[in-house]
């Protein structure tokens, strides 16, 4: 079981704004973290922007889930998991991280802000703390609040995707990935796709 980010970004009109952000990238080779971890912070953002505010949502790509919880106040945070990790302890941290951001920055920064620009230092904190569900597992505070929540499972990035668009061409437009991640995501496309049974 393991984290692998943890991502605070506000939900503008057209597109979500990354506010602050920890990776724990030590599973990965040295030479692809930089490339997994814009890949994360793409896929973060891309997720906001599709999830409806007030609402919770769990997406599934390949071996990670993607956990999403966008607020009414278009606060929303992404914690990047394997598949073994929890959900609901993934959404308890989620509900914590965005609680104490919001105490702690003024929402005024929220839609301006960067990760250079917003004080907040407990997201690597947390994702270290939260690496084990069973320290975690105690907050057990929104468990009802989870059990009436609706939390969707899109099986793949391609079902949230909007009608018409394909993952391929979005990531060919990012302006967050750099060339060598979009160099990254095909090879690891290409690779992924030789195995597949028609």
């Amino acid at each position: 079981m393991k984290l692998y980010s943890l991502s605070i970004l506000h939900k503008g009109a057209t597109k979500a704004n990354l506010l602050k952000a920890a990776y724990d990238l030590s599973s990965f080779s040295f030479f692809q973290r930089s490339s997994v971890q814009e890949f994360m912070t793409f896929t973060s953002a891309l997720i906001v922007e599709r999830t409806s505010q007030g609402s919770r949502a769990s997406v599934k790509e390949q071996e990670y889930l993607c956990h999403v919880y966008v607020r009414n106040d278009s606060l929303g945070a992404v914690v990047i998991a394997d598949n073994e990790y929890p959900q609901r302890v993934c959404f308890t941290l989620l509900d914590k991280v965005l609680d104490e951001f919001s105490r702690q920055v003024d929402s005024i920064d929220w839609p301006s802000g960067s990760p250079e620009t917003i004080n907040y230092k407990a997201l690597d904190i947390h994702l270290s703390k939260y690496q084990n569900p069973r320290e975690a597992d105690a907050m057990t505070k929104v468990q009802a609040e989870l059990d009436e929540t609706k939390i969707i499972l899109h099986n793949t990035m391609e079902s949230l995707l909007e009608r018409g668009e394909k993952l391929d061409d979005l990531v060919a437009k990012s302006e967050h990935l750099g060339n060598q991640s979009k160099a990254f995501y095909k090879t690891a496309r290409k690779q992924n796709s030789c195995c597949e049974i028609m």
